[in-house]
């Protein structure tokens, strides 16, 4: 008998029911790839949440094992760059969306997508940082390259309390940055001034429709949240600043004017990590080594076990969920 190994599997009926469960799969179930790994953590993000659930339209193909990230050891390869025994991470490329992702023990995916573990960093540390805080990672390069620096002034995060926003703190405040982190949850503010934060402020000054232009309190921000959120963070960006956009919890709209881009030459930077370069992957994972403190990185991140993961989807979009959650498998 083929040796056998757990993962979640989304299914949809003919009615476009969906529905979610545990099960045994073996390796001849895995999709095509060159690479197979034994996948040693992995964690939840917004996206997995939106999957698992359902509540947005994230799976294209079915049944299909969600999971857009995983860390683990290659227990065989045909690809040119990998051999059996080396350590690896993967983050979106479509998997856990069109191809079999990390909700299982096994995973079978093309090397290209694949990067080495970086020196010193466990699988569960990778996790802890994750998509989420790898697109963070992202969010503050682009700000780099645009001249935010400290010196221009503060930053502000949005979802500060997310993955996304809670390693984005952390990094930016371990650079020097002044940051300004805003969040619905005004229980999180101790939380989120352990990670660095020198402010917390309601989402709520965000959350109403945005004047064209507003008084300048920033020089740049990461956004995760996008709607009037992103709307009045451009609006109160000041002369010359960005802001990188890297996610819509908040929704897909942007319900501004060309005001900011045209009377203060503020930029709007977009990030995209599923499709991201594997040389841009590589810069930033090796930022990610240098920049965040493991320390913080083990404050912001919770630890459940592979039967933990459907209940974390379903809280995650409901907004219960703070920092990151790894999953050891």
């Amino acid at each position: 008998m083929p040796e056998t190994f757990k993962a979640i599997l989304v299914s949809r009926d003919a009615e476009k029911k969906q529905s979610v469960a545990i099960t045994d799969l073996t390796e001849a179930d895995l999709m095509e790839g060159d690479v197979t790994v034994a996948v040693e953590a992995t964690t939840v993000n917004y996206k997995d949440g939106l999957a698992i659930s359902g509540k947005a339209p994230v799976i294209r193909r079915w049944p299909l094992v969600p999971g857009i990230d995983f860390a683990g050891t290659v227990i065989s390869s045909s690809h040119a760059d990998w051999r059996t025994g080396d350590k690896v991470i993967l983050n979106g490329w479509g998997v856990g969306e069109t191809h079999f992702g990390a909700y299982a023990e096994r995973a079978r995916v093309k090397g290209d997508w694949l990067v080495p573990l970086p020196q010193g960093m466990s699988p569960h540390d990778a996790m802890a940082v994750g998509t989420a805080g790898y697109t963070a990672m992202l969010c503050v390069i682009a700000l780099e390259r645009h001249g935010i620096v400290p010196e221009r002034g503060p930053v502000v995060v949005t979802g500060a309390a997310g993955g996304v926003g809670s390693v984005a703190v952390s990094i930016l405040s371990s650079l020097g940055y002044h940051v300004v982190a805003s969040t619905g949850r005004s229980a999180e503010s101790s939380y989120l001034t352990d990670l660095g934060a020198s402010e917390v402020i309601s989402r709520d000054e965000l959350a109403q429709p945005a004047k064209p232009l507003a008084k300048e309190r920033w020089a740049g921000g990461v956004d995760a949240v996008g709607s009037h959120t992103l709307a009045n963070v451009l609006s109160m960006t000041s002369y010359g600043g960005a802001v990188a956009a890297c996610g819509l919890a908040g929704g897909m709209d942007l319900p501004t004017s060309v005001a900011p881009f045209i009377l203060r030459g503020v930029c709007l930077l977009g990030i995209d990590s599923v499709m991201a370069p594997k040389t841009v992957r590589m810069e930033a994972w090796r930022r990610i080594g240098t920049d965040l403190d493991l320390q913080k990185l083990a404050n912001l991140s919770t630890t459940i076990g592979f039967d933990g993961i459907i209940d974390a989807a379903h809280d995650i979009v409901e907004g219960k969920v703070r920092g990151r959650v790894v999953v050891d498998m």
